[in-house]
């Protein structure tokens, strides 16, 4: 692509960040150069959001009817899977899908609760309730 080709779209991250592009010069070199956004990949990443706030609104969903354990909440939130949590935590995969159990997850000590709300950056109240600010 050439310098004066660069997409300068209005992206989703455009406020934020500006993402790194390499063109040819007019003699035919390659360089670098900054871009604003481009309208394809701004869309194709409000259809990624979309989905994840899916995700996030379903976990709500099953916390609320006692199918799973804030922790599910949170991790969707977070964009974690149970590998980055273990992580961590300390606890191991099986240990964690096993406190994604609501009622177990209502017989942790708070000790445990507290690495789990460390990990998601919120207070053990937050993770018992899913009252968080963002």
């Amino acid at each position: 692509m050439k310098k004066e080709e660069i997409p300068q779209d209005n992206g989703a991250l455009n406020k934020l960040t500006k993402e790194v592009v390499y063109v040819t010069d007019d003699s035919g070199k390659y360089s670098t150069d900054l871009s604003t956004g481009w309208e394809v990949k701004t869309k194709a990443l409000d259809v990624a959001w979309q989905e994840i706030e899916q995700r996030i609104r379903e976990a709500k969903e099953k916390v609320l009817r006692d199918e799973a354990s804030p922790i599910l909440y949170f991790m969707e939130l977070r964009l974690m899977d149970i590998g980055i949590v273990a992580a961590y935590t300390g606890f191991w995969k099986w240990t964690i899908k096993k406190h994604l159990k609501a009622g177990v997850f209502r017989k942790l000590p708070d000790g445990k609760l507290k690495k789990y709300a460390d990990a998601f950056n919120v207070t053990v109240d937050q993770l018992k309730t899913m009252n968080v600010h963002e």
